[in-house]
């Protein structure tokens, strides 16, 4: 900030308990703002006098039009090496590791690998606190691949957090890439690989700091350039050091190997795993084949792999350049080969459907292509509780919160993308009969951007169709609250619930109903007309219709010694009815939680703070002065990450103001300037009232928490604070 005028304390109004030491997110090399604060005070006011002088921010980590930070990359060895942690790169580090999944990583079932490779990369998705981009291309068929890969053709590419967010909250495994091209390529690969240990070793070292700091989760290595012998001589040295160390430092990491140089230095795609690369193999996780094979290619690997097997990630270029089995819409054709004897496969490029393809067909193409697939993609199943999701794309034309409007307008947020289902079509057997189909929507939402949409047909001699949208592998505590909240369209008696089903290797009991050694029963749980007292901050509108026509059902399981394994949602024929009936359903959310988690406090956000202070003066329609500002800034705060899936930040003006290209709020009601997922978040081009000559202007910033189980947090739990500004005296 501006050092002008006396410093002014912040104002109490009542005591907040201080968070402990031990339990306040960290981040390294954190500057402290240039206003001091009574940190132990609810609200704090900062003092700023208004400037235009420029204050130039680092130009790696922000956006140079808009301050926003944006993800980075870097394109030298020297830019690697230098790089060490800074209160900046905190923007880009992803909310927590890879959920629980089940079966892990480490199993040897074949595995799918999505590597995305678009235009570049670091498009729209570049925006750590989203973009307003009209048709971005999104990924959300989360449930059918095991390992995902940001590829560009930058040196270093450091995965931008929100694919790591949306990939982590699946229990998908996240991937960089380390590339070398060219003359430039061969020259950077001799500077460090050619001398002693100590030189690939430091590479080694910073690329696992930079994956352990970012929170995703290991690397692949492309290396399309010709090695000296020494180089290469040291390259299996250098993956040993990757591995072992990542291994230490990031659970469940992973470094694989990219078919291009084989063991004499020669740049030469082998399309296989064989003896010429397979000293690489040995000295890494796995093993990226190049796009070009042939069934013989698989059968020649059979031996090379022996149990490793799953470790060899058979490429699949789906824009089918050269000579390929099968890519586009016929990569299927690919995937049944690669199945077929085992391999694990290694899709590059899906966002073909979206690149070539025309953007307004984007989501039936995408959902066309991945059906195409599902034959060949074994899902894995989330093993953690909460289990929450609004079925949010992380886009949308609009933002809602429970049913209310907040902010009209394009929207593309990655790290927002909430929980996605098994998308699937069902139909029953027979002519005629009954079937299911569920796509995501954005025309219409409970919370977020989008809906789920499920439309079917009830034949007449069926009562009822189901579909399952989610498997899971969850060991339920004793009592369990579900809750679903959705929307039918149009008239329809058609009744909706929630059915789950249950197993385990020993006995299972559900509510009285004992289910027996191993096997799975389908339960259909009691609605919950009246929640307990203590949980009605939760399930306070249980049963009720609710704005914009939705429905929240909640429902109740006490379980003994059970798996939860997995969710439908069932959809019955009205009683009494003989007809067909047809339906079409929206899906606003779906919460399974442990009911004990749901009575433990939540600590309160403290300690918010404003630093990195520009003003600008806006364009005002109006004649004559004071002409309105534009401001731009930074809040950080204090709260511990383990239990938050969000902060919603939002700001409320004295004398103006409103949201970014906006005009001016009402004086109560908070407006909602966007959403983080770490502890800061940086406000750029703020509309607010000029200070007047003899008062000051005011901006209060509110940081509300949001919670994994998904209940509105009290206010009084919220962080804040104020900022007062003033016109500089003469």
């Amino acid at each position: 900030m501006e050092a002008a005028g006396p410093v002014t304390r912040a104002v109490a109004r009542k005591r907040a308990p201080k968070i402990p030491e031990e339990q306040r997110e960290r981040r390294p090399g954190r500057r402290r703002p240039r206003r001091r604060i009574e940190e132990e005070q609810e609200e704090a006011v900062f003092r700023e006098v208004v400037s235009f002088t420029p204050d130039p921010l680092p130009a790696r980590y922000y956006d140079k039009d808009t301050t926003k930070p944006i993800s980075f990359y870097f394109s030298s060895l020297e830019e690697l090496l230098a790089w060490t942690p800074d209160m900046e790169d905190s923007f880009n580090v992803a909310l927590e590791p890879s959920e629980c999944r089940q079966p892990p990583l480490s199993s040897q079932r074949p595995r799918t690998l999505l590597c995305h490779d678009m235009m570049g990369g670091y498009l729209d998705d570049k925006f750590i606190q989203g973009s307003t981009a009209h048709t971005p291309y999104c990924f959300y068929h989360w449930q059918s691949i095991d390992i995902f890969v940001y590829f560009s053709h930058r040196t270093v590419t450091i995965p931008p957090v929100g694919w790591t967010n949306a990939a982590h909250r699946h229990g998908v495994c996240v991937l960089g890439t380390f590339i070398t091209e060219w003359k430039e390529g061969g020259q950077l690969c001799e500077a460090f690989l050619a001398g002693d240990e100590r030189s690939y070793r430091a590479v080694a070292d910073q690329l696992v700091l930079i994956a352990q700091f970012f929170r995703f989760d290991g690397w692949l290595i492309n290396i399309e350039n010709s090695l000296s012998l020494a180089a290469v001589g040291n390259m299996p040295h250098f993956l040993r050091h990757l591995t072992t160390q990542l291994h230490r430092q990031v659970p469940g990491g992973l470094v694989l190997w990219y078919d291009s140089v084989v063991r004499s230095g020669q740049l030469t795609w082998q399309d296989e795993l064989n003896q010429h690369n397979r000293i690489f193999f040995d000295s890494c996780d796995g093993f990226f084949t190049n796009y070009n094979w042939r069934e013989e290619h698989l059968e020649r690997m059979l031996g090379q792999a022996g149990e490793r097997r799953a470790d060899v990630y058979v490429g699949v270029d789906v824009f089918a350049r050269g000579n390929v089995v099968g890519g586009q819409f016929d990569t299927y054709k690919s995937l049944e080969l690669i199945r077929k004897h085992g391999f694990s496969a290694a899709l590059f490029a899906p966002g073909w459907v979206y690149e070539c393809l025309e953007k307004k067909d984007f989501f039936q193409n995408q959902d066309k292509f991945w059906a195409l697939l599902e034959h060949f993609l074994p899902t894995h199943s989330i093993c953690s509780l909460p289990f929450v999701t609004s079925f949010c794309l992380g886009m949308g034309t609009r933002r809602v919160c429970f049913g209310q409007e907040e902010a009209v307008g394009p929207w593309y947020h990655p790290s927002a993308q909430e929980i996605q289902p098994l998308f699937a079509e069902h139909s029953l057997e027979g002519a005629g009969r009954g079937w299911v189909k569920t796509h995501c929507c954005l025309a219409d939402a409970w919370n977020g951007g989008s809906s789920l949409l499920v439309r079917g047909l009830i034949p007449p001699d069926v009562g009822h169709v189901t579909v399952r949208l989610f498997s899971l592998q969850v060991p339920v505590p004793p009592k369990i609250f579900l809750s679903l909240v959705y929307k039918l369209e149009g008239p329809s008696g058609v009744e909706v619930a929630l059915e789950l089903t249950t197993g385990d290797p020993g006995s299972c009991h559900v509510g009285g109903i004992r289910t027996l050694n191993g096997t799975s029963a389908r339960h259909s749980p009691r609605p919950l007309r009246v929640p307990p007292t203590k949980l009605a901050r939760w399930v306070g509108h249980c049963g009720q219709q609710l704005q914009g026509g939705w429905v929240q059902r909640c429902y109740e399981v006490s379980l003994r010694g059970c798996l939860l394994q997995d969710l439908f949602v069932r959809f019955a024929r009205p009683p009494g009815s003989l007809e067909e009936a047809s339906f079409v359903c929206r899906l606003g959310e779906l919460q399974v939680v442990d009911a004990n988690s749901l009575l433990a406090p939540l600590p309160r956000v403290q300690a918010v703070t404003v630093s990195r202070v520009r003003w600008q003066r806006a364009m005002s329609e109006e004649e004559g002065p004071p002409a309105p500002l534009r401001l731009s800034c930074t809040l950080h705060w204090s709260y511990v990450l383990s239990p938050v899936r969000c902060f919603r930040i939002r700001c409320r003006t004295g004398t103006g103001g409103g949201s970014p290209g906006g005009g001016p709020p009402g004086p109560e009601k908070p407006v909602l300037l966007g959403l983080a997922f770490v502890n800061q978040y940086r406000i750029a081009d703020l509309l607010v009232a000029a200070a007047g000559p003899s008062g000051d202007g005011r901006v209060e910033f509110l940081v509300e928490p949001v919670p994994k189980e998904g209940f509105l947090v009290p206010q009084a739990e919220w962080g804040r604070a104020a900022l007062l500004y003033s016109t500089p005296r003469t």
